[in-house]
């Protein structure tokens, strides 16, 4: 049902970090993302009387995408709550995969809310985009197919917003490998997942951000809970490294991924893990960017030109 993308090594990257560096190209998956594998894995274990009054889902795009065309090959009619800031290629795409978007809020988890509510009303079922064990297992997926292809990593970098990716990549990751160290990477300007970790008090700020796919302010029980005992760091990237990172694999790997992959390239381009690394796996989560964004990338990384 879903693509096993390839994990492709980085020349530039190699040099560059005097690493081995393998990118595991999900930007290539159905629908552009990772996200389509957890929303296929829930969805196909629903129930018909589950199915009968359609599904609801809240998301910032990608596991829009993906329920879209998972309820779209079982015969379910889907209606995704998606913040009003979404990029429109997003929209577009939910649309073109048969679900109906309805635009609300100023962030997912405002999103979220709308979604909730209208599942009270409705009866529908709703698939959550990370706090759900069938979510997570298929998200899981990922990291085992990378640890098939490249079997002797020592670590593997994760972007992280709600957690299910992180989550399922940890629970994976130390089943199958445990010597095999997991990284989780956030937005500077969105680091709930950082904060918990790392247990920091008080208010955590919440900013716009270009990895808008993980600019979650609440991530989920279910998945905090495998963080907090399986994953071994959480780090942050800024919004300049993350532009970096775009036009970096633009133009040195002729691939476009969006910001929530490219906060988990920053942190390997950037040298911002915790600890050396000698063969490293970066899960490069999904492709959907809006192109119009590109020209605020290159204002943002003002010094990208000179430092690569």
């Amino acid at each position: 049902m879903v693509h096993r993308t390839p994990c492709k090594q980085s020349e530039t990257l190699n040099e560059w970090t005097n690493s081995e560096v393998y990118l595991k190209l999900e930007n290539l998956q159905k629908t552009g993302s990772f996200k389509v594998r957890g929303a296929f894995n829930k969805v196909a274990q629903l129930s018909e009387e589950e199915c009968a009054k359609g599904l609801l889902a809240a998301s910032a795009g990608n596991h829009a995408q993906g329920v879209a065309l998972a309820g779209r090959k079982k015969g379910v009619p889907v209606t995704i709550y998606m913040p009003l800031a979404t990029p429109e290629a997003k929209v577009q795409a939910t649309q073109k995969y048969g679900a109906t978007v309805k635009l609300i809020g100023q962030s997912f988890d405002e999103a979220y809310l709308a979604a909730r509510s209208a599942q009270l009303a409705t009866g529908a079922t709703f698939v959550h985009p990370f706090d759900d064990l069938a979510i997570i297992e298929g998200q899981a997926t990922v990291a085992m197919e990378m640890l098939q292809q490249q079997p002797d990593l020592d670590t593997i970098v994760v972007p992280a917003g709600g957690g299910g990716l992180l989550a399922g990549t940890a629970l994976a990751v130390k089943a199958i490998r445990p010597t095999v160290k997991v990284i989780g990477v956030q937005a500077e300007n969105a680091p709930a997942i950082f904060s918990k970790f790392h247990e920091r008090k008080g208010m955590v700020h919440f900013l716009p951000t270009l990895a808008e796919g993980i600019r979650v302010k609440d991530p989920g029980k279910v998945t905090m809970d495998i963080i907090q005992n399986y994953v071994d760091g959480l780090i942050t990237v800024s919004e300049q490294e993350i532009s970096s990172a775009i036009l970096f694999m633009l133009e040195r790997e002729k691939t476009l991924i969006e910001g929530a992959a490219a906060a988990a390239v920053a942190a390997v381009l950037h040298k911002k893990l915790p600890f050396t690394a000698n063969r490293i796996g970066v899960i490069v989560s999904g492709g959907n960017f809006d192109v119009a964004k590109l020209g605020e990338c290159v204002t943002t990384s003002t010094d990208y030109v000179n430092n690569f």
